[in-house]
């Protein structure tokens, strides 16, 4: 401990706190008193503030977006910030401005253009794919039975019937309810 009663061991559990002897000493309750005085004044004090702020309008988030905006604002004038924002200045020129760096922004500039290429000739080749596809006998057989199956769903809840026809083609019997849970 020091002279001042604090246990200044940084590894210590008790770090900051007074010793025991001073823990003892008893305390006024005209103290106690006035300090709940106090602390009542300044809530007292925060919801008349927090009343004016809201008659003049000032939300909570506007203070917030003032306080951040000057802070930012702080931040950028300050020196660190400044020498910072120059020292990169410098080295985005010297980096911008080298062999290497111009090689690799051709070199990805042709590999995008050649991607690119290469994207457009495949989304052309499947298109002509799925067109080729969409005029061929077996999708047209295909969509001719799907526009027969619609055309009788649709007829039959015309008619009040909410019965799918049957794939065996026994339209009188509806199909079996399997439901899977």
């Amino acid at each position: 401990m020091d002279s001042a009663g604090q246990d200044i061991n940084l590894n210590s559990p008790n770090k900051g706190l007074l010793s025991d002897s001073m823990t003892d000493v008893p305390v006024d309750t005209a103290v106690e008193e006035e300090v709940v005085t106090l602390r009542q004044v300044l809530a007292a004090k925060e919801r008349h503030c927090g009343e004016l702020k809201r008659r003049l309008g000032l939300s909570t988030l506007e203070g917030l977006k003032q306080n951040l905006s000057r802070g930012w604002h702080d931040v950028q004038v300050s020196n660190a910030y400044v020498k910072t924002s120059e020292k990169l200045g410098e080295w985005n020129e010297k980096v911008t401005q080298s062999d290497l760096y111009k090689k690799t922004q051709e070199t990805l500039s042709q590999a995008g253009q050649k991607t690119s290429a290469a994207l457009s000739t495949m989304g052309s080749a499947i298109s002509r794919k799925l067109g080729d596809m969409r005029n061929s006998a077996t999708f047209k057989s295909f969509e001719d039975r799907v526009g027969t199956i619609k055309s009788k769903v649709v007829s039959g809840r015309e008619n009040g019937s909410d019965n799918l026809p049957s794939p065996t083609g026994s339209g009188d019997r509806p199909l079996p309810d399997h439901t899977p849970f």
